[in-house]
């Protein structure tokens, strides 16, 4: 496991309870020292004997464990019998038992204090020897292998598999209830548990995020429209209280919006006639002709109505009409002038009709794309089961599909449009539990209890759920249907990592594994420490992630994860480090300050784990043991009281510390947590380095259990040697 990887060089840099940075150093100073295993490492060869439990560990257990867990009565310390185990299978077959027998070694807390403690290199051999047992399972002779519970979609999972699904970001799991947590993440299957309320946001999701996708086209009802505000051309009449009047060339209109479609145009006149022959009028729209007329009507009480048809695009018309034959007469004067009138009582328009089916949008075409001359329901089934097929992570069978498309004959039945039958259907995938949880199944003929390996296709959603928290991209689940993913798996995951959607590992698994989304929560005492602000609490976590980023797509050694020699600042960060030359709100790459190096010594771990008003050698021991090492101290008793805050403290916060640590029960877990602890002293609430805590000069230093800082240091150094793919995140 990842953990198990880290484990011994973070043991080996904490326990030796100096300041941070150094790790390297430890390592050359232990390969160099005389008879170091570090030394004896190089000099073993290539190809080591695989251990053996009868070899390598029964030994060591008969001389150090079978005093207290040995006892064939059953009768045996913290109800652990080491005398039952015979061979390496049974070894292999009761794992968490012996994970928690390394987990006392590499701690040092067995043999207990009153036994003889044996020889580092001793403890050393029999860690690795464990280690190598386990290491060696054959799954084929597991009697049990267990099964996988059923894992549902978690809030952040659910919002980027429909991101994916239908190409649009909507983020509707917004409103869902808060995921439940089980060791730190909200990811744990055993504990993602289902209510009521749970489903119903399901349904009222499926519907928002369909309604949004397949968006149904709303045509414009038809409707009367009376245009107002004649305007009349320079010169070529005028407006009147009844309409407007036309002598001369030139055109009386109106504007008005109007949607796309055939409008009708209805246009009451009356004319007076001079001359030989009647009054002619056009009607114009945006000053092109659509049809002329020849006017009849003379008495305003009885107008003439002109009808014209005309097709528009959505906008703004201007519908005006014009006098087509201007006439004077001879004799006419100026004081008493003869011309042709044309009379406009007023301009009406109706439409749209046969409006032209809204433009569907780009996602909505690749969702609902089918093929040429298919009938509805044929296309249905075909947009179905490609949706489908991509919601469930896995190829749908015919049955499943016409259970879906029962929903879209109902709809049919209950005569609604094409578009919203099918928007029905596919709202029906989106709430079934094949898309709600990731499901892995026993394939045919399996029998209880056989061991077999997972399906191509469950280990794409197990691989793109753990990189990119999201369903498998096609590359993916192509290779997954052919069988050909397990052997390009490297290749993948390399893609993968390099792909945008990686960034989901650092906002998920290293935010919840580094506790950073509950900086947002701290609030350090803003009178002691006013230079805390939220551009700089923005600024800290930022460093981390871009961190935590590099390590994982520089393919860079775990080792720089405690011991780095770079990191990330922009200048609120740089001046709260006392650095100088940085300038503006971007983030840049640069050489770590003194005091710092790697995640420990980073501002926002270092301020998760303080109170408000000072630091807490308990909480961030407590969070190295817990957060990196997996290795967390048990609860504190119910009635050990806290530091009181609010009392003035004497001494130093060792001294009073050590207070603390008088009562037996507080020092067991405290003798832990402690050492660890205070070996980040000089770092204040807010991360800034400091010499002093108020008067009193800061004491880093830890208490040292001398054979076991030994050990581990040199286990350290040897499992750098001996195993150098431990030391990369590939």
């Amino acid at each position: 496991m990842l953990w198990r990887r880290w484990t011994i060089p973070l043991i080996a840099v904490v326990l030796a309870a100096k300041p941070a940075g150094g790790l390297r150093a430890q390592q050359a100073a232990e390969k160099a020292a005389p008879g170091s295993s570090a030394a004896a490492a190089d000099a073993k060869p290539a190809a080591a004997r695989e251990p053996s439990f009868q070899t390598d560990i029964l030994p060591f257990l008969k001389q150090h464990c079978f005093h207290c867990h040995g006892k064939s009565d059953g009768q045996n310390e913290a109800d652990l019998t080491l005398s039952k185990y015979t061979d390496d299978l049974s070894v292999q077959q009761d794992r968490k038992a012996w994970a928690s027998v390394l987990h006392m070694l590499r701690a040092g807390e067995m043999p207990p204090p009153e036994r003889p403690r044996p020889p580092a290199a001793e403890v050393e051999a029999v860690i690795r020897a464990i280690e190598g047992v386990l290491a060696k399972l054959d799954c084929s002779k597991l009697r049990n292998v267990g099964r996988v519970t059923l894992r549902r979609l978690n809030r952040v999972e659910y919002n980027n598999t429909i991101r994916d699904l239908v190409g649009v970001d909507f983020q509707p799991a917004a409103d869902f209830p808060q995921d439940d947590v089980g060791y730190g993440f909200d990811n744990i299957g055993d504990v993602l548990s289902t209510t009521p309320l749970l489903f119903e946001r399901y349904l009222a999701a499926a519907e928002s995020i369909l309604q949004k996708v397949i968006v149904l086209p709303e045509l414009p009802e038809p409707k009367d429209i009376r245009l107002q505000d004649f305007r009349v051309s320079a010169g070529a009449g005028e407006t009147t209280p009844g309409g407007a009047v036309l002598y001369a060339a030139g055109e009386v209109s109106s504007e008005s919006y109007l949607d796309a479609g055939d409008w009708n145009i209805h246009v009451e006149v009356y004319a007076k006639q001079v001359g030989d022959e009647r009054v002619r009028a056009a009607i114009l729209v945006n000053r092109q002709k659509v049809q002329e007329f020849e006017v009849a009507a003379t008495n305003r009480n009885q107008p003439q109505t002109l009808e014209a048809k005309v097709r528009l695009p959505a906008g703004t018309a201007r519908v005006g009409v014009v006098l087509v034959n201007p006439y004077v007469a001879p004799d006419s004067t100026e004081a008493e002038p003869k011309r042709r009138l044309l009379f406009v009582r007023s301009i009406l328009v109706d439409g749209p009709h046969n409006p032209p089916p809204p433009p569907i949008p780009a996602q909505q075409q690749k969702l609902l794309a089918h093929r040429e001359g298919l009938e509805p329901r044929e296309a249905a089934r075909e947009i179905v089961t490609r949706f489908a097929t991509r919601a469930f992570r896995r190829p749908v069978t015919p049955e499943e599909v016409e259970r879906i498309l029962a929903t879209y004959d109902a709809a049919e039945r209950e005569g609604e449009r094409f578009d919203e039958r099918l928007r029905l259907a596919l709202c029906r995938v989106l709430v079934s539990p094949h898309f709600l949880f990731r499901i892995e199944v026993d394939p045919p003929g399996a029998k209880p209890g056989e061991v077999y390996p997972i399906s191509e296709l469950e280990l794409a959603s197990r691989l793109s759920y753990f990189l990119w928290s999201t369903m498998p991209d096609e590359e993916l689940f192509e290779l997954a249907v052919a069988g050909k993913l397990r052997e390009n798996l490297t290749a993948q995951v390399k893609r993968m990592l390099a792909d945008p959607k990686s960034s989901a590992l650092v906002e998920n698994f290293a935010g919840q594994w580094l506790t950073l989304r509950k900086l947002a929560q701290v609030s350090p005492d803003a009178q002691l420490f006013p230079e805390f602000d939220e551009d700089l609490r923005a600024a800290m976590q930022k460093e981390t992630e871009l961190f935590f980023e590099a390590i994982v797509r520089e393919d860079r050694s775990l080792l720089d994860l405690i011991d780095a020699d770079f990191t990330f600042v922009n200048a609120r960060l740089a001046r709260h480090y006392g650095m100088s030359g940085i300038f503006g709100a971007h983030f840049r790459r640069v050489p770590a300050p003194p005091h710092r190096g790697g995640l420990l010594t980073q501002a926002s771990i270092l301020t998760l784990t303080s109170h408000p008003t000072r630091t807490s050698p308990v909480k961030r021991g407590k969070w190295v043991l817990e957060q990196l090492l997996g290795t967390p101290p048990p609860p504190p008793p119910p009635d050990v009281p806290d530091l009181d805050e609010k009392k003035q403290l004497t001494g130093t916060l060792r001294q009073v510390m050590e207070q603390h640590r008088v009562n037996p029960i507080c020092a067991s877990c405290h003798a832990r947590m402690d050492p660890i602890g205070f070996a980040f002293e000089n770092y204040d609430a807010i991360g800034r380095w400091r010499t002093k805590d108020g008067a009193f000069d800061i004491d880093p230093s830890g208490e040292e259990f001398r054979w076991q800082r030994d050990y581990l240091i040199r286990t350290a150094a040897a499992s750098v040697a001996y195993h150098p793919s431990r030391n990369n995140w590939g």
